[in-house]
């Protein structure tokens, strides 16, 4: 049986539609399929985030008639500039509409999704690589710090066009990290954001900073398989996703 996944996703996002199906690709035994709705917006800022978000509940619509087993809102910025714990705000509103539809689907953001990566790994000193802008970095800032973590060094890129962060290079995001002062985290969030493409930098950065390393799109994949309850164990994408891979050499 196919386990089918719902993403709602900025218009202008193309990278969690990539990442994501190449992430859940390597877990054995599962098949999945994805199956995305989208939100206008061009530009990372907060009157378009806004109206963005405005649009969320006929995306809801649209994925629920696939009858799809998980959704993900998968706009980390645009939930986490509504406020300290709008995720679960969002979530909550999210799964009660589909529950309205008759579905039970399991409902996640990618700022809860990363909450919970970093809860699950014991992590409370984190570093983050963002694309942002200043203004938009510092919410997300003091968003991860109103949910307890300790964020002791971050860099914003300041692109603030969502066609261009899905273009960042790969070596200006790694750049961004070894610039962080690293001493004493628990934790590297090298992309604070599922546009900004890192899946091929995560295990290589962990390897050389000796640090676990997270982004968004693996704190994604994490959590819905966590909240599907499909062991966790993804080779060649960080620490966080071998948390089950004990278990089952064992």
């Amino acid at each position: 049986m196919t386990t089918r996944i719902a993403l709602i996703v900025p218009s202008s996002n193309v990278t969690v539609e990539t990442e994501m199906p190449r992430l859940l690709a390597r877990v054995e035994g599962v098949d999945f399929s994805f199956h995305s709705s989208r939100m206008r917006m061009h530009a990372v800022t907060p009157e378009q985030l806004r109206a963005m978000n405005a649009q969320r509940e006929r995306c809801v619509l649209e994925v629920g008639d696939a009858g799809v087993d998980a959704v993900l809102y998968a706009c980390l910025v645009a939930i986490m500039a509504g406020g300290p714990g709008s995720h679960r705000s969002t979530e909550l509103a999210i799964a009660e509409q589909l529950a309205l539809g008759g579905s039970g689907a399991k409902t996640l953001s990618s700022a809860g999704a990363l909450v919970r990566a970093l809860t699950d790994i014991g992590a409370a000193r984190v570093a983050l690589v963002m694309p942002y802008t200043d203004s938009l970095a510092r919410q997300v800032v003091e968003y991860i710090e109103a949910e307890g973590f300790d964020v002791t060094d971050w860099r914003a890129l300041e692109v603030a066009d969502n066609t261009e962060v899905g273009c960042i290079p790969a070596n200006r995001v790694l750049g961004a990290a070894r610039e962080l002062n690293l001493d004493g985290v628990d934790a590297l969030v090298i992309s604070c954001c599922v546009q900004m493409p890192s899946l091929d930098l995560v295990q290589a950065a962990e390897d050389e900073l000796g640090v676990p390393v997270l982004s968004a799109a693996t704190a994604g994949a994490y959590s819905l398989l966590r909240s599907l309850d499909i062991p966790v164990n993804i080779p060649g994408a960080g620490s966080l996703l071998r948390a089950d891979s004990q278990a089952v050499l064992g």
